[in-house]
């Protein structure tokens, strides 16, 4: 594996050195995205998103649980991912990988940061709250699963619906409206190499590449960003990728 990652890197910096992609994109362009919303009927959200040929299914899950004990009015968000085996022989059945942890992390943050759910909302009693369950499951892996995967848990949110909560119990398939997001976060991830920098790699881009950034964004803000492999960005570098990421989101939230 580290030989065929060296190789790929080497191909990729040559055609870089020759200002040019593999799959002759522009440095700073998406491949096609196809979002289908509400794939399925037993979600209280659900959305699926094809990314080039990376493809996430995201799904939204209501229920009942105790608060954490120092938010004691909170519902409860939380974040998984799992890598499924049909999606890619780099992966395979058993707990979860530490890049599916990775991928979670990278996409509650940024809803998290942004603070688009209203958790305040989700209480029931004192002792119970909603709880928010946002899975996220990889079909198919062609690189940039970190955008493939915000875009999907983003659109599942958007078309969630609220569950009716009646004498302390969810009301399974009755639900009083919409979840309610109030803006849209989506993330823009880009792979550094010495000879340059690109939006969106796919899988051959990023088994060689020199660093990972993602930057979260909401209309004119940055929510979050991280930072991943073992190269750096300079400020100048970060902060052209943020303006960057900012007029990329608003192209990405209009597929939302």
């Amino acid at each position: 594996m580290v030989v065929l990652n060296e190789i790929q890197r080497e191909i990729v910096r040559r055609a870089l050195r020759e200002g040019r992609r593999l799959d002759g994109r522009k440095m700073d362009e998406y491949r096609e995205i196809a979002i289908q919303k509400r794939p399925s009927d037993n979600a209280d959200g659900s959305a699926l998103v094809r990314l080039g040929k990376s493809q996430v299914l995201a799904g939204v899950k209501f229920d009942l649980a105790t608060p954490y004990a120092d938010r004691p009015t909170e519902g409860v968000f939380s974040t998984s991912a799992e890598l499924l085996p049909i999606a890619s022989p780099l992966f395979e059945v058993g707990p979860p990988r530490e890049d599916a942890i990775e991928l979670a992390r990278i996409v509650d943050r940024g809803i998290r940061s942004a603070e688009v759910i209203d958790v305040n909302s989700f209480f029931v009693e004192e002792g119970k709250v909603l709880a928010l369950y946002l899975d996220l499951y990889v079909l198919d892996y062609d690189g940039n699963l970190i955008d493939c995967a915000a875009l999907a848990g983003m659109a599942a949110l958007l078309g969630a619906k609220r569950p009716k909560v009646e004498n302390s119990k969810i009301v399974r398939g009755e639900f009083t409206g919409p979840l309610g997001i109030t803006e849209k976060v989506v993330t823009c991830t880009f792979a550094k190499y010495e000879e340059g920098i690109l939006l969106d790699p796919k899988l051959d881009e990023e088994r060689g590449m020199d660093a990972r950034l993602t930057i979260a964004t909401m209309p004119g803000k940055v929510c979050a960003t991280q930072k991943g492999g073992w190269g750096a960005f300079s400020r100048k570098q970060v902060e052209e990728l943020i303006d960057v990421s900012l007029a990329k989101g608003e192209d990405l939230r209009r597929l939302l």
